[in-house]
């Protein structure tokens, strides 16, 4: 930051840079595969990590991601312990939130109703594990 209290124009370029090709992202993506997994040759992984990434962007689908479909189900199956069939939309949310998605879909399908459906959460939940996992700008 400059004694004027702006900032700089190349930190700010840098920082722009950096947000439009979600490079953090990219690196927080990378560590926690790295740290989940633990492979043996951890250059090879990232690599096949890289390329997944790239097919996974020319795809549209199967993006490396931490979480699978039975991950949602069980943190679905601990918000709803009594299957009543719904959870609430705060629970929805918290959700969410946990599995570091940050833009979903605040009103899904049974939000006026307070009423969340594993079939709504499920499809929210991959939607935005998706975006997240994507770690990539969008074209």
């Amino acid at each position: 930051m400059a004694s004027d209290g702006t900032i700089p124009l190349r930190e700010e370029e840098t920082r722009t840079y950096l947000q439009d090709h979600k490079i953090l992202e990219l690196f927080n993506n990378m560590t926690s595969q790295l740290i989940f997994h633990r492979p043996a040759d951890p250059k090879k992984f990232m690599i096949e990590t890289m390329e997944r990434l790239q097919k996974s962007q020319a795809t549209k689908r199967d993006y490396p991601c931490l979480f699978d479909d039975s991950n949602i189900q069980s943190v679905y199956g601990m918000l709803d312990p009594t299957n009543r069939g719904y959870i609430t939309l705060q629970q929805y949310n918290e959700a969410l939130e946990t599995f570091g998605i940050q833009n979903f879909n605040e009103k899904p399908e049974g939000a006026a109703d307070d009423r969340i459906t594993f079939e709504t959460f499920m499809l929210e939940a991959r939607n935005g594990l998706q975006r997240v996992s994507a770690t990539f700008h969008s074209t």
